[in-house]
């Protein structure tokens, strides 16, 4: 039975201590093409926000908002533009997860754009001899190359809950795109981490290694073919990348990767065909949804695992008051509640079309108290852990069984919060897998492939454990993306999410958990060091508790961690109680978020 606990800290209070930071917006014509975009990690006022990694993106969504577009016309510019800036995390080759709250009608309704394997696909699909290839291998080729599923959102978002045409909110990122954006360290450094690669693909090498040589901090880096793709992609439709001239040239890249005759790197072709493209479709369903000390927390069914695992974590943590818990207390529930958490994961989420995936059942508040009751104050449990079973929960405190396989997911992604100065809300994570996903730009069109389908298992990891996310013709490999969007009373109260694989459930559950429980400011919460826990031997622990004497305190109670310098880039919003927006973003992480406001001053 839910407990409903008495809170020190107020969720308003909270809100209104927040309420007199403000940052303005740049014009969209108020600074030359090639001064860089002035970044503010938390902005507040009227008339919409944006808060995203890239300060020309938000940008790109507030020129839009003030323009008269709606959150989802916004959303569209700000991930557009995230295509041109953030090449390497998201782009028309890729796929994401949309989530958004209709002010007016006060609903929530989601749209699954995940990337899907070939009709030709089965469980073999990365196998050789019986033997899964490398994983490296797999990133790199045409085989790791999913249907792509972000042109497809972006016209159904648009079509569903937009004011504007597709032509009218590709605008800003064509302008960014033709005329360039100031490359900083961030940008250079994973390209730098991808020069061996980049360099082995003529049309990527002459991309982003421009005579050979990696772009130089303050330099202009322009993409000419990305800005003809949008402009033809907004002149005649998204169809264009799935039934057209685009579409043939994604469908040649794939099965024949052109790789340089001279490069000794042996890459896998793919067996995407032209059928792929033309049958790929989006799904717009309904949200997961759980009660949390009385918000409503809305999130992403599968195929995405975001939405079961971290509302499966806040149902077990809903029998603490973890306001009134120390940092040490509060730290080992939240690690503890993950690790539960992912071991269910493991074993029950996959692609529903393909698994029967109990997502009712894994957010019963029965079933969360029947693992929460795992939890001990004094001890640590053992990862692997085993999964519970959602459809008979246990009525003692019982596990059994092998635990669950873990997959790889690649952490550079990127995530995105708009909303509008009607009320609607839209938290939207996409991502081309890997940083530089595939590494193989499609040829003249100016934008990269992702490599999403070694999110799969290459492998049963045992005979004895059904593994719901090996691959399948038409399957979307299951996902850890968790855009959010919490509510009282039907009313917006926040949203927020995060690049990271799977580290993006932690970072999300542990950013909720720090606004609603722990009394911090959004930005503030999205600023606190991380933990990760994922069902594995060790925590991750980024370098703020790593050197902090709460490590030594936890380690006593028999917690393993190893550190990690960098988990997740999050970005949010909120909604303060007199009626403005506050948008968050990060303070550090990925060379610090961008969070903007239509109008820091006025009325509403």
């Amino acid at each position: 039975m839910r407990r409903s606990l008495a809170r020190k800290v107020s969720l308003t209070a909270v809100l209104a201590a927040v309420a007199t930071i403000g940052a303005a917006a740049p014009s969209s014509s108020s600074a030359p093409p090639h001064t860089p975009t002035p970044k503010s990690p938390v902005a507040v006022g009227y008339g919409g926000a944006v808060a995203s990694v890239d300060a020309d993106a938000s940008a790109a969504g507030i020129e839009v908002l003030r323009k008269g577009g709606n959150a989802v016309d916004a959303a569209v510019a700000t991930a557009a533009a995230l295509g041109v800036s953030e090449p390497y995390s998201s782009g028309l080759g890729g796929g994401g997860y949309f989530v958004h709250y209709d002010a007016r009608k006060h609903t929530v309704e989601t749209i699954d754009g995940r990337e899907t394997a070939p009709r030709s696909a089965d469980s073999s699909l990365f196998l050789e001899n019986g033997k899964p290839i490398a994983f490296d291998d797999a990133v790199t080729s045409g085989l790791s190359v999913g249907t792509p599923g972000t042109p497809a959102t972006w016209a159904t978002a648009l079509d569903a809950w937009g004011s504007k045409s597709l032509r009218e909110v590709l605008k800003p990122a064509v302008r960014l795109a033709r005329d360039g954006f100031v490359v900083d360290g961030t940008f250079r450094s994973q390209t730098e981490a991808n020069q061996a690669r980049f360099a082995d693909f003529p049309a990527t090498r002459k991309l982003f290694l421009p005579g050979g040589r990696l772009p130089v901090v303050g330099s202009v880096f322009k993409n000419p073919d990305l800005a003809r793709t949008y402009e033809l992609v907004g002149r005649e439709g998204v169809g264009e990348l799935y039934r057209g001239e685009v579409a043939d040239d994604i469908v040649r890249t794939v099965r024949r990767p052109p790789v340089d005759p001279g490069a000794s790197r042996a890459v896998r072709p793919g067996d995407l065909t032209a059928k792929d493209l033309r049958s790929y479709r989006v799904l717009r369903q309904a949200p997961t949804k759980v009660r949390y000390r009385g918000l409503d927390v809305y999130g992403m069914a599968p195929s995405s695992s975001g939405g079961t695992t971290v509302g499966e974590a806040l149902n077990i943590l809903e029998g603490t008051d973890l306001s009134r818990s120390t940092e040490t207390q509060y730290l080992h529930r939240f690690i503890e509640a993950s690790r539960i958490a992912f071991a269910d994961r493991g074993r029950w989420v996959g692609d529903p079309a393909f698994e029967d995936v109990p997502t009712r059942e894994l957010l019963r508040q029965r079933f969360a108290d029947s693992r929460a009751c795992l939890i001990k104050d004094d001890a640590v449990l053992t990862s692997p852990l085993a999964p519970g079973d959602p459809r008979h929960p246990s009525s003692g405190c019982r596990t059994g069984g092998p635990a669950s396989p873990t997959t790889y997911e690649g952490e550079n992604t990127t995530h995105l919060t708009t909303a509008d100065k009607w009320g609607n809300i839209v938290a939207y994570t996409l991502t081309i897998e890997q940083t530089g996903g595939s590494g193989i730009t499609v040829p003249g069109r100016g934008f990269l492939l992702n490599n999403e389908l070694t999110d799969f298992s290459f492998a049963p990891a045992s005979p004895a454990v059904h593994d719901p996310n090996l691959p399948g013709p038409g399957k979307r490999p299951r996902s850890s993306i968790s855009p959010t969007i919490v509510l009282k009373d039907g009313r917006p109260v926040l949203a927020l999410g995060s690049p990271g694989g799977a580290t993006i459930i932690t970072t999300v559950l542990q950013s909720l958990i720090g606004t609603v429980d722990r009394g911090l400011p959004l930005v503030e919460a999205i600023a606190a060091p991380r933990a990760s826990q994922r069902n594995a031997a060790a925590t991750e622990l980024e370098p703020g508790l790593w050197n902090s004497p709460v490590r030594a305190r936890l380690e006593a109670l028999g917690h393993v961690f190893k550190p990690n310098p960098e988990i997740g880039a999050a970005t949010g919003v909120q909604r303060l109680p007199d009626g403005r927006w506050l948008a968050a973003a990060e303070k550090v992480r990925r060379g610090g978020g961008s969070a903007m406001v239509v109008r820091p001053a006025g009325s509403p």
